[in-house]
């Protein structure tokens, strides 16, 4: 049987709202963090209202020009929030925690994710709320294949202000909001800002060598946004899938590539003790975890079918159509 397409997920004029007027039939998704893939999700959504959470009066026009109706608010400033209760039948929410150093109190909690909940809580909850998080919930693993029953082993404070979104969540799952949770690794697109290799290749970054390099996760921006699409409508309450291409490869071996493909010098290798030397601890936090996803809930339970089931297909823009 073909693999049903984006669209046929979404919810006719028929199904699952009755006969009842237009008006009231249409469902409304409301984006919250409406970014690169938010607004990619806008455009592969069809048959619902869209509706989306700025902070920022100048991202206005530019919403309304893509069919989204902008509403004004602030996920630091919950008082901003209360008119979002009861405004969607389904909600994206794709917002990240704020940065926090571990000097700052209560670095490990996600504000913005409570904050959210508890407006949505003031009224009637939406049908459905999705979640992205991050792969780097699990921590290193060793470079072996990970699903998602494992428990989470946040290394990092970013991984571990995710992993509070996630219970936070869960919390509200007990209280009746039905949500799903998507694991997200890294995010490309030849179109998206930042996301490609080429930047850091044309810098001269080095990469680890085979002998002490990771295994690294990679997702096409269009393929999550599909992703997300596919969980608001088939996502099972407080389930999580982890979303992720086919690639299973190391991060020396995406580079080189990524440098084949724009006949660029292939990145120098070195040894993990060099790296500490040289590299960032942002990028060496990145090095210092190794896992392979497993997405048998995301093309069996969502139905996902990827366009770019490998990084090569992505960086050269060649989907299967």
């Amino acid at each position: 049987m073909p693999a049903r397409t984006t669209e046929s997920i979404l919810p006719s004029n028929q199904n699952p709202l009755g006969a009842r007027p237009a008006r009231f039939r249409r469902q409304r998704l409301l984006i919250i963090g409406c970014g690169d893939v938010g607004q990619r999700v806008a455009r592969h959504a069809r048959g619902v209202r869209l509706l989306a959470l700025t902070s920022s009066p100048e991202r206005c026009a530019a919403l309304r020009a893509q069919g989204i109706t902008p509403l004004l608010g602030d996920l630091d400033d919950p008082r901003s929030l209360r008119r979002l209760a009861g405004l969607g039948t389904r909600v994206l929410h794709l917002a990240p925690p704020p940065a926090a150093s571990e000097e700052s109190p209560r670095w490990w909690l996600d504000p913005r994710t409570t904050a959210l909940v508890q407006a949505l809580r003031r009224r009637s909850l939406p049908q459905g709320l999705v979640y992205a998080s991050t792969s780097g919930v699990y921590g290193d693993c060793g470079g072996a294949w990970v699903d998602e029953s494992r428990p989470a082993a946040a290394h990092t404070g970013r991984a571990m202000r995710r992993v509070n979104a996630e219970r936070t969540l869960r919390w509200a799952g007990r209280q009746g909001l039905r949500a799903s949770i998507l694991r997200i690794p890294g995010i490309y697109a030849p179109d998206r800002v930042g996301g490609t290799p080429r930047a850091r290749l044309l810098r001269g970054t080095p990469v680890l060598r085979r002998e002490d390099d990771v295994y690294t996760n990679h997702i096409h921006a269009d393929d999550l946004a599909r992703a997300c699409i596919a969980a608001l409508w088939r996502g099972s309450a407080q389930r999580v899938y982890n979303v992720a291409d086919a690639s299973a490869m190391r991060m020396g071996d995406y580079f080189d590539l990524a440098a084949d493909l724009y006949g660029l010098a292939r990145p120098a290798r070195v040894s993990r003790s060099q790296a500490q030397g040289e590299l960032p601890l942002t990028l060496l936090s990145f090095m210092g975890e190794s896992r392979r996803l497993r997405t048998t809930r995301l093309t069996r339970e969502l139905r996902v079918a990827l366009r770019y089931p490998t990084v090569e297909q992505g960086l050269r823009g060649d989907p299967i159509r």
